[in-house]
């Protein structure tokens, strides 16, 4: 297909929408490391009470994955995403304005609902109105979307944390959401961008594949008649995914158990929670109070926390550029190889690095290292495949299943990294995220297919080509 037949800037509208929910993602997932110290002060947490303040948000995540699938089948991808966007608004506001720490925890999950559900429909939208040549980096967007949110809640919190101790408001309120608690502005402003995102989903459309499987078929052939350029290539594009969509069997749930799909199925999973076992959450959860144990000062720290942001927004970009060039397989193995590296360099200075006088700019150096690794291979590519791999038919359904065992993956990375720093150290805690890159590279390796250059129709009959 000649690049003159579709409306890039039309896409590439719709796919940056859709992908303001990943930026929510990120910033609601990243938020919560600047307030962990003064949340577990206030109310005077132990190791398990601080990882399940910072976990629970990632059970109402489990539980918007559960539904986000069956719910976007339902009423549609665009639907779903507003009702996210709602969630988040209920938690901002609740979060800065709650007033027990149970409510607090209540407030967290209904946010975490908003991310799982985003988490898996934003990057499926995209994946349905993006043509072939441009998909790897138009889904890419939605995780850079994301880290974007990661790098913008790095620096509200390291700005309110600067205007809590140099200002005082004539306003009550104002002070003890910005100055005294400083954590709920932190939490709060998330307000801004959520009700941002609900406004401006009801300028795009549904996705028109989702359309089609409702029998939608003017509506449909209208989104694709803004997509490309000629008209008759939008009535192709119809014709042939009714065509396809006529040869799929009529139960979903059963399809999803065919040889081949099954397959499909449990590589993502595999691959979905494995990526959460390898350190990138327990780098953005912890990464402050993981610093301040190395005896930087909290305003150090939340810097150190930035520069992450920075160079995790940078790497994304990159990844952007080059996914599709360089392929989906390749980037993880070299980005998991750099990983493995990095978290084992980071092991090394937790163990050896006071007794050999090492300087924690160096520590700051492996930490960035390892970023940027991640930033370029698994963050990149996990949502691009999950968004591509499966049939139209199921998209949502298998999209659930995977999202639902990433964030399994996240809540228990997140519970556990307080208890694991105690435990067996920090040099312990990275040298064990070194060792579980090894499997997720064997999978990728043995079972997931380069999917660069195809269509969403020609994945799916490689996996159906499987026995």
């Amino acid at each position: 297909m000649k690049k003159s037949s579709y409306n890039i800037g039309y896409i590439l509208f719709l796919a940056v929408v859709a992908a303001c929910g990943g930026f929510l993602f990120g910033y609601d997932t990243a938020v919560i490391s600047g307030t962990i110290k003064q949340v577990t002060t206030l109310f005077g947490l132990n190791d398990i009470e601080q990882g399940w303040y910072v976990g629970c948000a990632l059970v109402g995540s489990i539980a918007g994955v559960a539904v986000a699938g069956t719910m976007s089948d339902w009423i549609g991808r665009r639907l779903t995403m507003i009702f996210a966007s709602i969630m988040f608004s209920v938690s901002a506001i609740g979060c800065a304005l709650c007033g027990s720490y149970q409510w607090l925890v209540f407030y967290r999950i209904v946010g975490g609902i908003g991310i799982g559900i985003v988490s898996i429909v934003s990057p499926m939208y995209i994946s349905e109105i993006a043509v072939t040549e441009y998909r790897g980096r138009l889904v890419s967007l939605y995780q850079l979307a994301i880290t974007v949110g990661f790098l913008g809640a790095y620096l509200i919190n390291y700005w309110l944390l600067s205007v809590s101790e140099s200002m005082r408001f004539d306003s009550e309120l104002m002070n003890w959401i910005f100055v005294d608690e400083v954590w709920r502005g932190m939490l709060g402003m998330e307000t801004l961008p959520a009700l941002l995102f609900f406004i401006i989903l009801f300028i795009i459309p549904e996705s028109p594949r989702w359309l089609l499987l409702r029998g939608k078929v003017a509506r449909s052939e209208s989104i694709f008649g803004k997509i490309y350029s000629r008209k008759e290539r939008a009535k192709k594009q119809v014709e042939e995914l009714q065509a396809h969509i006529a040869n799929e069997t009529k139960s979903e749930f059963k399809y999803l158990f065919q040889p081949g799909i099954l397959t499909a199925v449990v590589a993502g999973l595999c691959i979905a929670i494995l990526g959460q076992f390898m350190g990138v959450n327990a780098v953005l959860y912890y990464g402050p109070t993981i610093f301040e144990n190395a005896g930087l000062s909290g305003g150090d720290s939340l810097f150190y926390q930035v520069l992450i942001g920075v160079v995790n927004m940078g790497t994304t970009v990159l990844a952007l550029l080059i996914i599709d060039k360089i392929g989906r397989k390749k980037l993880v193995y070299y980005g998991v190889s750099g990983m493995i590296v990095s978290l084992l360099l980071i092991a090394f200075y937790f163990s050896f690095g006071e007794s050999l006088g090492l300087s924690s700019i160096l520590m700051l150096i492996f930490f960035l290292l390892y970023v940027f690794c991640t930033a370029v291979s698994i963050s990149a590519v996990v949502w691009v495949l999950l968004s591509e791999m499966y049939p139209t038919k199921v998209r949502g359904i298998a999209m659930s299943i995977a999202g639902f065992a990433l964030w399994v993956g996240t809540y228990l990375v997140s519970q556990l990294t307080p208890w694991l720093l105690g435990t067996i150290t920090p040099a312990g805690t990275f040298l064990l995220f070194a060792v579980m890159c090894v499997p997720y590279m064997l999978i990728m390796w043995r079972y997931i297919p380069e999917t660069a250059g195809k269509s969403l129709e020609e994945i799916e009959k490689y996996w159906l080509s499987r026995k």
